[in-house]
């Protein structure tokens, strides 16, 4: 070989330096546009662990994160229906003025649902969602000192902004940790929260009713409980609660890298930093988005109209506040459904008929509650039934008409099987809970003081709006599985246009797994119907 010149080798020198450069800007490209989950696995090749290993790691994560998870829902909805209890038991707002106070937490939920959502994306979500939770117990505890209309609509939306975050933070985390397969029961665990708080708070707030309030009002113990309790949820929240695979201190390095291996067939991704504009625009652009949003919002007006009236529906009946208040345990049972939901969900692989399974009694149960249906069942099923029957089946009816929520518990898990990029789904999440909120500000108003006692508008109008529920879950159903083909279809077309093997689609697959795309950038992902 011939000697270089000096201005030859500094040409070189130069030339190799830029490729090292070069090579370090696109490993820094990857990991700033991929998923943090490339800070520990390989973008390419997977690493193989045992199914008894990995179903030894799902336990230890069973141990930690449902039970947090569960922890929390469970003080957001207490905290969130605390009125509900505290509305029989002496509050000093009553008429349009309670009606305003249970709107004005909905409000401050739909003001804060996006800020709040790329602030979690920002940060360490775990983190922010117990800051959070610790800030709303205060706001709760703040409930007991407030005594007119102002201060208590404040209070309410101050909390509405704070437990905005609940729901999306809980559905990333339970989706970068488990497969598909797993996620509709996961959420389903912590999302029964929502019934059995009805069976927790109404002892609660029955036990303090024996209270003669001397000291303090019965319904300002109820508050100062509740945001104590909340504070103490939010330090284990901050404590022991994994923003993510990669930060999960109670596992080691080795459990850390199998929990991501876990999830990477099904090209969800996990955790990434960057906000993504265009993610923003396909989440908008998504006929699937809206129609979630949709179904979302038929499910919550129901929900805002049966959340804080169902006590004053019991009440109406002639029972006094201790009946009342324990009468209103019974409505737990939905948990059953709710659990059902979630079983059946991800055994089948099947998003949207638990949802329908859900919707059905509390159709029939609005339908007793407002007659038309009541002379149909008693005619075509049970004939001439005798009148205790009659009595106890419209009294029970409020309890069936709350199995409607398990219906969420599905869409969530909806969301979370079936969209992929961390913007996006932050997007999509975040419109689910504004869709939710409005749903449940229009709730609060379908049940009018002018309407009582037997409130026949609000009654018809949760049938008809969870009927119309069943049609879109049946559109989105379809949707996904007609999309499923499209991809299949394009995937064999690739095979044969490029000649890959199993083995090629399957390091494609590793490839994709972790590069932050959204389900429709991303040929490999399958949507769950």
């Amino acid at each position: 070989m011939a000697d270089q010149t000096p201005s030859e080798s500094a040409h070189l020198e130069k030339r190799s330096m830029d490729e090292k450069i070069e090579s370090s800007s696109q490993d820094s490209v990857d990991l700033l546009h991929g998923d943090e989950a490339l800070r520990l696995v390989d973008a390419e090749k997977a690493v193989k662990f045992s199914e008894e290993y990995n179903l030894r790691l799902r336990r230890r994560l069973d141990w930690v994160i449902p039970p947090l998870c569960a922890s929390v829902y469970f003080t957001q909805f207490l905290d969130k229906t605390s009125l509900n209890f505290a509305s029989v038991m002496g509050l000093p707002i009553t008429g349009q003025h309670y009606n305003l106070v249970s709107m004005a937490f909905y409000l401050g939920f739909l003001f804060w649902e996006f800020p709040t959502t790329y602030l979690a994306q920002k940060t360490r979500v775990a983190k922010y969602l117990g800051a959070n939770i610790v800030l709303w117990g205060i706001l709760l505890m703040l409930h007991s000192i407030a005594n007119d209309f102002g201060s208590f609509f404040a209070l309410r939306f101050l909390l509405g902004m704070c437990e905005s975050c609940v729901a999306p933070i809980l559905i990333l985390i339970i989706s970068m940790f488990y497969k598909k397969n797993e996620q509709a029961r996961r959420i389903s665990w912590f999302y029964v929260m929502t019934d059995l708080t009805q069976v927790f708070g109404g002892f609660i707030a029955y036990g303090i009713s024996f209270y003669d309030g001397h000291r303090i009002a019965s319904w300002k113990i109820v508050y100062l409980l509740l945001g104590a309790m909340a504070i103490i949820v939010g330090g284990c929240v901050l404590i022991w609660l994994p923003d993510s695979p990669v930060h999960a201190a109670f596992l080691t390095k080795e459990e850390r890298v199998a929990a991501l291996e876990r999830v990477r067939d099904d090209q969800g991704g996990t955790e990434n930093k960057v906000l993504k504009k265009h993610q923003i625009k396909e989440a908008l652009l998504d006929v699937r988005t809206w129609l979630i949003i949709l179904t979302t919002l038929l499910t919550s007006v129901p929900n805002g109209g049966i959340s804080n009236f169902s006590n004053l529906i019991i009440e109406s009946f002639g029972y006094t506040t201790k009946q009342t208040l324990i009468l209103s345990t019974p409505g737990g049972i939905s948990a059953a459904m709710t659990l059902f939901c979630g079983w059946y969900s991800d055994r089948k692989n099947d998003r949207m008929t638990p949802i329908i399974i859900a919707l059905l009694p509390t159709i029939l149960g609005a339908g007793q509650l407002s007659n038309p249906i009541t002379r149909i069942v008693e005619v075509k099923i049970l004939a001439s039934p005798p009148n205790w029957f009659q009595w106890d089946w419209a009294k029970g009816s409020v309890v069936v008409c709350g199995m409607f929520g398990s219906a969420l518990t599905v869409v969530y898990a909806w969301n979370a099987s079936n969209t992929s990029g961390h913007t996006k789904k932050s997007t999509i999440n975040a419109l689910t809970l504004v869709a939710f909120s409005v749903g449940n500000i229009i709730g609060t108003e379908i049940f009018q003081s002018k309407d009582a006692p037997a409130y026949i508008p609000g009654k018809i109008a949760i049938m008809v709006l969870l009927s119309a529920q069943l049609v879109v879950s049946f559109v989105l159903r379809c949707i996904n599985l007609r999309m499923n083909k499209q991809k299949a279809a394009h995937l064999e077309e690739l095979k044969r246009e490029r000649g890959w093997t199993d083995e090629d689609i399957q390091r494609e697959k590793n490839k994709h797994a972790f590069a932050d795309l959204t389900d429709k950038e991303n040929p490999y992902f399958v949507y769950t119907a």
